[in-house]
């Protein structure tokens, strides 16, 4: 129905996870009706987030303008406990706890085989180099309480126990087949505080 440039703007905003087709085309009149100086702005914050953003060389989370992100580069942060997360957004939700001193490792997803994702797709390599490089006594995984990240939990778990390091997992309080990133404060809190030990 639509031709040309807006054609374009309405697929390319359709690709964003959760946004629909409907969603995108209301998104695209939205960009075509505000001021140019807005469309601008937003267009500005696009190409600056692709090009100063990267990932940490240390857990892969997301850094800005050095090799390593905010909580790597803390020197008051406990590097003898890990927190190892799937996303970067799973770091914000926990770090909004205010619990955890620690430092973070992100996979980068979790495993499922339907999608073709094993653990040759996550960072878990990496995982290990650091446990066995540094001086960590705990590991705490930290992912997503749903199939996929309790599988994720029980591989990982198998693969650090050698290594003779506490392995625990978030404990009850966080609904299993929800995810880490729309858990409030309080219910992700307790649940680090209750964490459990895991049998690989």
């Amino acid at each position: 129905m639509y031709t040309g440039p807006l054609r374009a703007l309405i697929d390319e905003l359709g690709m964003l996870p959760g946004v629909g087709p409907k969603s995108a085309q209301r998104m695209a009149f939205h960009i075509l009706k505000v001021p140019t100086e807005d469309a601008l702005r937003l267009s500005d914050a696009i190409v600056s987030v692709k090009e100063r953003t990267t990932l940490c060389a240390v857990c892969f989370n997301v850094a800005e303008g050095g090799e390593l992100c905010g909580i790597c580069a803390d020197d008051r942060r406990d590097p003898s406990v890990l927190c190892v997360v799937e996303d970067p957004r799973d770091i914000v939700s926990v770090e909004r706890t205010g619990e955890f001193s620690g430092r973070y490792h992100v996979l980068g997803g979790a495993l499922n085989p339907l999608e073709g994702v094993g653990p040759e797709q996550l960072r878990v390599r990496e995982l290990l180099a650091r446990v066995e490089a540094h001086e960590v006594t705990e590991a705490i995984l930290c992912t997503n309480p749903n199939l996929e990240g309790e599988a994720t939990a029980m591989y990982l778990a198998r693969l650090l126990k050698p290594l003779g390091i506490r392995i625990t997992r978030l404990a009850s309080g966080l609904p299993v087949g929800g995810d880490l990133e729309y858990a409030d404060e309080l219910t992700l809190g307790r649940a680090l505080e209750g964490r459990r030990d895991l049998e690989g």
